[in-house]
Order: C-alpha cells, then sequence, then structure tokens
C-alpha cells in the first residue's frame, strides 16, 4: 500500500511537471514506472495513461490548436511510433531503460546548454520531427523532448502549444497502446492502475495548467529540465548499482 501511494505521488508529480515544461508525462512517467514495473510492463501502462493524460489536456487546453502541424506532424509521428513500438519487442528490457536514461541526459543538457538552439520552421522539418519523436516514443515510450523542440520553432502560444501536442500525442499513444497489447505488455495485474491515473492525469493537468499562470514558462522550464536530468542520472544509477 505504502508503495502504491508513493506511485500515486511521483505519478501526479509527473502529470503536474509534463504539462508546465511542456514534454508530456511520459519524461517523468517511465523511469518512475520502472522503479514499480518491469520495463516493457511500463510501456504498455505509459500508453494507455497518456491517452487519458492527453484527452485531459484538450479539455484543459481547448481554445486552439494548428490543423496544418497536426498533419505535418501527427501523421508521421503515427506511422513511425508503430514502427518503433513494434521494434522494441526484439530489444531487451534493460538495454531500452539504457536508452531512455541516455536520452533523457543528452536531452536536458542539450536544452540547458544551449538555451537559443532551435529548428527552422519549415514543412521537411516538421515531417523530421514527427518521424523522429514517433519512433522514440515507439522504441522507449517517450518523444515529446523532440516534438517539444519542433513545435517551438513555429512560435505557438501555451494554449495552441499543448493543444497541438495533446493532439498528436493522443494519436502516438492510441497506436502504440495496439501494438504494446499485441506485444504482451499490457497485462491483467496492472489494469487496475488505469483508472487511479485517469484522475492523477485530470489532477495533474488542472494542477500545472493553475501553475503555468502564475509564474514564468521559461524559469520553470530550466528547473524541469534540470529534473529530467537528475532523473537519467538516478535511473542510470538504478541499472549499473542494484
Amino acid at each position: 500500500m505504502d508503495h502504491l501511494l508513493l506511485f500515486i505521488l511521483l505519478a501526479l508529480l509527473a502529470e503536474i511537471l509534463g504539462t508546465i515544461g511542456g514534454f508530456g508525462s511520459s519524461l517523468f512517467f517511465i523511469p518512475i514506472a520502472s522503479f514499480f514495473l518491469d520495463f516493457h510492463s511500463v510501456l504498455g501502462i505509459t500508453a494507455i495513461f497518456h491517452v487519458s493524460s492527453n484527452i485531459t489536456k484538450i479539455a484543459f487546453f481547448r481554445k486552439g490548436f494548428d490543423k496544418k502541424l497536426i498533419i505535418w506532424i501527427g501523421i508521421p509521428a503515427i506511422i513511425f511510433v508503430i514502427i518503433g513500438a513494434y521494434l522494441s519487442k526484439f530489444i531487451k528490457s534493460s538495454s531500452l531503460e539504457v536508452l531512455l536514461a541516455i536520452f533523457l541526459i543528452a536531452t536536458s543538457l542539450t536544452f540547458l546548454l544551449f538555451k537559443n538552439f532551435s529548428i527552422k520552421p519549415t514543412v521537411k522539418n516538421s515531417i523530421f520531427g514527427g518521424v523522429f519523436s514517433g519512433l522514440i516514443a515507439g522504441i522507449i515510450g517517450t518523444g515529446g523532448a523532440i516534438r517539444g523542440i519542433t513545435l517551438a520553432a513555429f512560435n505557438l502560444n501555451i494554449e495552441t502549444f499543448i493543444a497541438t501536442s495533446a493532439i498528436i500525442d493522443l494519436g502516438i499513444d492510441f497506436s502504440r497502446s495496439i501494438v504494446y497489447f499485441t506485444n504482451g505488455y499490457v497485462h491483467n495485474h496492472d489494469l487496475y492502475l488505469i483508472p487511479i491515473l485517469l484522475v492523477v492525469s485530470i489532477v495533474g493537468t488542472f494542477l500545472g495548467k493553475k501553475i503555468l499562470n502564475t509564474i514564468s514558462e521559461e524559469k520553470f522550464k530550466s528547473i524541469v529540465l534540470l529534473l529530467i536530468f537528475i532523473t537519467g542520472i538516478v535511473t542510470l544509477a538504478k541499472i549499473f548499482l542494484f
């Protein structure tokens, strides 16, 4: 019971930070959940959790979304997340955890050290961002940071940014949920977590939106990136020391 309560609190923190940082909760939730579940189970439960999380974000940030970006980024992302999710079946779970840890560390350091790093807002870069984010999301469970930097190039306001990202992510998560299910990643004994995580996604998104209204988004993003870096280090330590 104590472990379940800790899991719920950490999942809530992941949802809050994912909403504020714009990267999506999976960037935090996957390494957190991997302390409680085997990694393939984490991929399965995360995809289902994210479906409800993104529906919640669309409801809370529904004032606008960019239809062109949903097509340019979303369609390639959905196609390649299916490919990535299928490929994950052939990679050892321990290797996936190492890949995740390296991805978290590299992503956070890139954004922390090169704060002005950006890509040009072209159709070609949007498609490439969709392909890469989808493939990474399918293999290791999270590609929100890549999608985030792609969307950031278009200087969207916060409502449009989060709504557009959530709609794309919804398509990604729904697609990979089906593949993960056929891969056998979704287990009956983990299904009790789904209604719990549904509540977590609603409360976490609500609190994240409230916090966004009171503090500088840029300042908090630096804190979020630092937490991502620490999460990556802790994930690596868990793999090699325990």
